[in-house]
């Protein structure tokens, strides 16, 4: 299957995590397992290309083939590993961007 029929969301946040989604094919999404989560190793397998750090945690029943993914912020995409400053600024953002304060 082609990668280049997958699409992928812009990146949404909360204060705990940054999301988005991304759009299979149908076809492709047809051959999936419709009661579980995948792993990485299964979401890479077939094309789907992101940063470390992402896990796929949710099944939208209507549409199953949007599959959605979050990460903490801070996650640092070459190891996937949450750093703390990273995550410092990335909520300091997420605050500015919506008017929060504290």
């Amino acid at each position: 299957m082609s990668s280049s029929r997958i699409e992928y969301s812009e990146k949404y946040a909360d204060e705990e995590n940054e999301y988005r989604h991304v759009i299979l094919p149908k076809e492709l999404a047809k051959t999936l397992p419709k009661t579980r989560l995948l792993s990485e190793n299964e979401w890479r397998s077939i094309g789907v290309q992101q940063s470390r750090g992402w896990q796929h945690y949710a099944i939208h029943r209507p549409e199953p083939h949007i599959l959605l993914f979050r990460r903490p912020l801070g996650t640092d995409p070459q190891t996937g590993a949450v750093d703390q400053e990273l995550k410092r600024v990335a909520l300091e953002e997420y605050k500015g961007q919506f008017g929060l304060r504290g």
